[in-house]
């Protein structure tokens, strides 16, 4: 009998950590990311922009517009290939988006993948960014 309530008390102990597991991860994705990179708002990137200490890569596809200052159009579905673009220094700063940042978070967990370990993602992509108020330039040329 006593085996029995020891086997039960297990199975509850067990179950209510794996209760918890569930709810660290479920904060996780409204705080830090598990996922390796950190998300940033629109009024954090403009004030970024002002020091330019970083890399910034529109990955959205097809073109539909950019951030002024951006560097880099790596799309984002190549994004694995084209590591080779990036920096070679893994630990340089590097800023991602996109339109809506479904393709930016792809391209991002890629990067941190291959080794990346200072990515920033637009939260909302460019939307994002104008509807806080800040222009998007819309080049012919790409």
């Amino acid at each position: 009998m006593l085996a029995v309530c020891f086997a039960a008390f297990a199975a509850v102990a067990l179950l209510a950590g794996c209760g918890g597991a569930q709810g660290d991860a479920a904060g996780a994705s409204t705080g830090s990311s598990p996922t390796g990179y950190t998300d940033i708002e629109p009024a954090q990137l403009a004030d970024m922009l002002k020091q330019r200490d970083f890399v910034l890569i529109n990955t959205h596809i097809p073109y539909a517009g950019e951030i002024e200052q951006t560097d880099l159009f790596v799309p984002y579905d190549q994004a694995a290939e084209l590591v080779g673009e990036l920096p070679q220094d893994k630990a340089a700063k590097i800023v991602v988006y996109c339109r809506s940042d479904r393709m930016s978070r792809i391209a991002a967990q890629a990067w941190v993948e291959a080794g990346y370990t200072n990515i920033s993602n637009l939260d909302g992509g460019f939307e994002a960014w104008v509807a806080a108020g800040y222009p998007l330039l819309q080049l012919d040329s790409q």
